[in-house]
């Protein structure tokens, strides 16, 4: 398999649960302030313009967080990234969903990429405001889902990488992570798929 990248990005999840899995892929990497997302070669794969894609063996390509995790743990289930039962993986789905439409798309983007959601350099401190509330109140959400949980829905699964990925952008853009969202980030840093991606992605553990 080919997986397109970005170190550091979101894509940085799906990377973790490829070592999870132990499966053997190529790495390319996207350079998005470059432009690379936007190149033909790119395009042909992904029409977006989106990361991550991940070309599968027969050529086919998948694209967003959410559909490759989920294709991955449907793929290997005998790695329990996913519950067997409809309870369990509605609240994967749900979790990991909040993990990735609301922290990052509605408050890391507005940080990140303040200009999408205004083009008036006079109202992008707004902008960002917002965003830190948003992910503020987003990972409060989190924190009472995490209580007295080691991971999101008790076990190792695909909504803990989802997480994994907004908390460590929490962590490095020095925004406080409430109780349990912290304890859920220092576990998982202590796990061995995790601390080899941050490692091969350029970032001290």
């Amino acid at each position: 398999m080919q997986f397109h990248m970005t170190p550091g990005s979101c894509t940085t999840g799906i990377h973790i649960l490829l070592e999870e899995l132990e499966l053997v892929f190529e790495v390319y990497l996207v350079n998005l302030l470059a432009g690379d997302q936007d190149k033909p070669a790119y395009r042909a794969l992904n029409p977006k313009g989106t990361i991550p894609t991940l070309v599968r063996d027969d050529g086919s390509a998948l694209t967003e967080f959410q559909a490759i995790a989920w294709w991955l743990a449907r793929n290997w289930p005998k790695k329990g990234l996913l519950p067997a039962d409809a309870e369990g993986e509605a609240r994967v789905l749900e979790i990991m969903n909040h993990a990735v439409g609301t922290l990052h798309g509605q408050g890391f983007a507005r940080i990140f990429t303040t200009e999408k959601f205004s083009s008036d350099p006079a109202t992008h401190e707004a902008v960002k405001a917002r965003g830190r509330e948003i992910i503020e109140q987003g990972f409060a959400v989190m924190d009472t889902i995490l209580a007295g949980k080691e991971y999101a829905v008790g076990t190792f699964s695909i909504a803990d990488a989802a997480l994994f990925y907004v908390e460590f952008w929490a962590d490095r853009s020095g925004i406080a992570l409430p109780p349990a969202c912290e304890a859920h980030y220092r576990r998982m840093l202590t796990r061995r798929a995790v601390r080899q991606v941050l490692a091969e992605e350029g970032y001290r553990v």
